[in-house]
């Protein structure tokens, strides 16, 4: 008889080790996002490295998927300002994502990819 398909969750491929410029450019994509350049910074960096390097592809891949969860998040709380929730739950986004994209930069610089929580995986 045939075998069945396995159960097991989708994982990452192994972590590619990363040189010191693919190191620096993962650092660079977050910075990007950081400071204002949230989806278009990253993007640049991501379409033009991606088939290059494995650790930038990966990297960037999880950091766009953030940005757009974030993005999706606080839209929907815009209109929740009206009923005055959405204020706070967009301060609490905004603090989360300065928060894990730091994170993600750390891990960037130690060459490692962080798997960002509570997104939504588009990419």
């Amino acid at each position: 008889m045939g075998e069945l398909p396995s159960m097991q969750p989708p994982t990452l491929p192994a972590d590619p080790i990363p040189t010191q410029d693919e190191k620096n450019l993962g650092l660079i994509m977050h910075v990007l996002s950081i400071v204002g350049l949230s989806l278009i910074g990253p993007l640049i960096v991501w379409l033009i490295k991606k088939d290059e390097s494995a650790f930038i592809n990966l990297q960037g891949r999880e950091l766009l998927n953030f940005q757009l969860s974030i993005l999706i998040y606080a839209l929907i709380c815009v209109p929740l300002c009206f009923i005055l929730i959405g204020i706070p739950m967009l301060f609490v986004i905004g603090i989360a994502s300065l928060i894990l994209t730091i994170i993600g930069l750390v891990k960037a610089t130690e060459g490692k990819i962080y798997r960002f929580p509570l997104t939504i995986r588009m990419l």
